[in-house]
This record gives structure tokens, sequence and C-alpha cells, in this order.
């Protein structure tokens, strides 16, 4: 074996299309439904707010589709994206694991986030749309898209979760540099927003809240329509350009994943990863995949399996997912961008049917795995990223326990720049650990009523 560390593709080598996996699913997803009807949804349900090539990709029947050259110019900007063998973390470990990171975080926002949102932003240019509206979270969706948006002359909304436009002062003067308006979520811009202030005025938001902002801004203004960052099939499906990237170079390696590890909040970095390995889990020859969430907002490890809403005014359609409930309030954790009530029906489905393993962590031991990697890679992740670092960590330690030799691949979504607070705040001992108590994720999970 080589002691290469670094695995770098050429421009020729970036993917050319995007995998869809919908056609290869060994049963078919359960049907979106109206929020209003409760019927199977229609593309023309979906025409107020979202462009219709966007639209036939979210259902589209076709395996591959192919990446616009327009796309592509502007991906060619930060990739392919580097893969590391970590060999210093194994060395601190003192493991017999192999262990791999496919990094994300050199892309102009420092995420994964932009891979969908240049996609998104160019197919609502050419259907004539000045404007896009959005939520996010810790922020890294919103300055990916203010930054596609910017990329393709469109304005930009960004619905900021309370918590985080707090938290991350910096994620949002990067929004603001690429020309975004950003408002804290809840706000008063939206009757979504004013509805929560006024039975709440503390409230710290969330993503529920912020994408009930965000819907009712595009289909209340002509020229603007809702981009989403994560959980839709068509947004995992431009995100799997990682997963197509980290096979290869897991081939330039001479090695094969026994297991991929990603964090996991509504479902891009995750599926962008893994769907490809997923489809070599059809085959029956695929690795162990894992999704790693927090504790403090356990969505695939506790939530329920069923039809919800994605947001908390109920505006957007119902799907079946594993949830916490549209109105489940997470606690401001550090990793705002896993934050999210529900998750992607697709990752969901995938889940029921086995081929995709769920755990879930505290804060506590995730910013451990997080100092550690910064202290042997030298690269500082995102808080949520990180959990993904604690789920590889675990393995290769089992790895070593077992006295047997693993190939472990996980994603390491962005960098953590912005997020030195929470660290200075786990470093000085502030951080508190915080687990979601069982009796309010079943008071939340009773709550919900779709009708369906």
């Amino acid at each position: 074996m080589s002691e290469a560390s670094k695995f770098l593709l050429t421009d020729s080598q970036i993917p050319a299309v995007w995998v869809n996996v919908l056609p290869s699913l060994p049963e078919p997803l359960a049907p979106p439904l109206h929020p209003g009807t409760h019927q199977p949804l229609t593309p023309q349900d979906l025409a107020p707010i979202f462009p219709m090539e966007l639209i036939e990709q979210e259902f589209s029947p076709k395996p591959e589709i192919d990446i616009p050259g327009e796309v592509m110019d502007i991906y060619r900007l930060w990739r392919a994206t580097p893969l590391y063998r970590a060999r210093r973390l194994e060395k601190a470990l003192d493991t017999p694991a192999h262990i791999y990171y496919k990094y994300e975080g050199t892309s102009p926002a420092g995420s994964h986030k932009p891979n969908t949102a240049v996609a998104q932003a160019y197919y609502n240019k050419r259907a004539g749309i000045r404007r896009l509206a959005t939520e996010t979270g810790a922020g890294q969706w919103g300055s990916a898209l203010a930054l596609a948006c910017q990329m393709f002359g469109m304005e930009c909304t960004v619905y900021m979760v309370r918590v985080s436009y707090d938290q991350k002062p910096y994620r949002r003067m990067m929004m603001h540099v690429w020309g975004a308006e950003v408002f804290a979520s809840p706000s008063e811009q939206t009757n979504a927003g004013r509805g929560v202030l006024a039975a709440h005025p503390d409230s710290p938001g969330s993503l529920g809240i912020a994408i009930s902002e965000a819907v009712e801004d595009a289909a209340t203004h002509a020229d603007t329509n809702y981009s989403l960052g994560s959980v839709l099939n068509h947004v995992l499906m431009h995100q799997t350009v990682i997963g197509q990237e980290a096979k290869l170079q897991m081939q330039m390696a001479g090695e094969e994943a026994d297991v991929v590890i990603a964090c996991f909040g509504g479902g891009s970095n995750f599926g962008g990863l893994a769907l490809p390995y997923v489809l070599d889990r059809f085959t029956g020859k695929g690795p162990r995949i894992v999704a790693i969430e927090p504790s403090a907002c356990p969505t695939l490890t506790k939530g329920k399996f069923t039809y919800d809403y994605g947001d908390t005014a109920k505006l957007t359609p119902l799907v079946k997912m594993f949830t916490l409930g549209h109105d489940f309030m997470p606690p401001g954790i550090h990793a705002g961008g896993l934050r999210y009530h529900g998750a992607s029906p697709l990752i969901s489905h995938l889940v029921k049917l086995g081929h995709i393993e769920a755990k879930a962590y505290t804060q506590l031991p995730v910013f451990e795995a997080a100092i550690q990697f910064a202290r042997t890679e030298g690269i500082l992740p995102a808080p949520e990223s990180a959990h993904a670092i604690r789920g590889a960590i675990d393995e290769a330690l089992a790895a070593k326990e077992e006295g047997k030799g693993k190939v472990i691949l996980f994603g390491l979504s962005g960098h953590g720049h912005f997020d030195l607070s929470a660290y200075e705040n786990f470093i000085s001992g502030k951080l508190v650990d915080y687990e979601y108590p069982g009796r309010e994720i079943a008071e939340a999970i009773a709550g919900i009523n779709s009708g369906v």
C-alpha cells in the first residue's frame, strides 16, 4: 500500500451526471400528499414555488440526470473535493482500521451545500425567477444559496433560525457579502412568523418555522420561488457528486469501504455520500451505511415513520418520513444544521428497509471527537460534521477491540471556522450535554395529526 494521504481527481473526472436511486428502489416511496386535500401530490401542485425542471427531477424515473454545462462550470471552482486518509488519527487511536474522509469544506461556502444551491439557482434562473426565498439552520445552506444567487444574478432572502442567527453572526455576514437579505426566524416578515412570535415572543426558532416563512414568502410573490437545502429527492440527487467522487478516490487508494458514515439532519450531506453506495447494497455487495444524528433531535432513532408536514404552519406537503412531529421544538444545540423534526422521505424509506442504520450522540462526545480530529488531522470541523467523526472513531475503536482491520469512510461535510464560540464553550466547560427527554418526544409524536 502507498503511504499517500490525499487522493485528488482532475477536472475531467468530476461526475457529469447526478445519480437517481428512485427507479432502483426495491419498494416504491409512499407518495407525497397535498396539504389541503390529502390526495397524492401532482407536479402542478408544486408549480407555484418550484420550477418545472426541478419538479420533474423530484419524480424522475431516470437513473441518471445530466449536469448542465453552466452548473459544471461553477462546480469546477472547487470540485472535485479531496479524499484524505486520516493516518494521524489512526495512529492516535492505535487502531488497525483505515479511516478515510471526503472533505466538502473546500467549497467557497465551506460546506457541501453549493452542490445543490448552484443547480437550484440555475434552474430557477432559466424559469425566469428573480428571487429565491429559503430557510437556514446553522447558516451553511443560506450562505450557499446566497453564493449561487450571486453567480446567476438573482436576489436571495434567507430566514435564519433565531438561535443560530445569534450564535453565528459571521455566517450571517457571509450571506450579506454575497448580497442576501437575512431575517431571524420567527420574524415579523410573514404571517407564519408573526403567529409564532405572538404565542412565543422568545422563541429560539426551528427549521420547521423558518421553512413556513420561506414557503409563505415564495407563495405570495409571483417573481419568487422557494429553495430547499435538504430533504427532497432532487436535493439529495444533486449531492451525489460527493459519493461518486469518493468511490473513484477509494479505487485510487486501492480499498473498498466496509462502512460509510455521515451526519444526518434532513439528509442532503448524508444522501450525497451514501446514495451511490446504496445502489451497491441493492446488488448485495455494498458496505454498511450509518447515519449519525444528535440525541437532542433524534429523528431517525426515536421518531415515528408516518405522514407529517415538513413545516410548522402546515404549508408543505405531507410526506411519509421519520418525524418527531411538526410542532417539535429542538433545543439550541450548536449543530444547528441537524435541528430538524423530520427526515428525507427517501432516507427514511431506506432506513425502514434496513439498508441504512442510525445512531445518535449527545454533543459532548461529539465535540471531544472534533477536538481530537482537529489536533491530529488539522481541520476544524463543523459541529454537524463532527457527528460523523464521532461515529468513525467509535467504529475504529471497535475494530481495535476486535483486533480486526476495517475500512471506514466518512463525510466531513464542512469546516467549523464560524463555530468557534461553540468550541470555546466546550473547551471552557460551558457546553452541556443534552438528550431530548423520552416523555417529551412521545408527546411531540402523539401530537402528529396529519388526518391521513
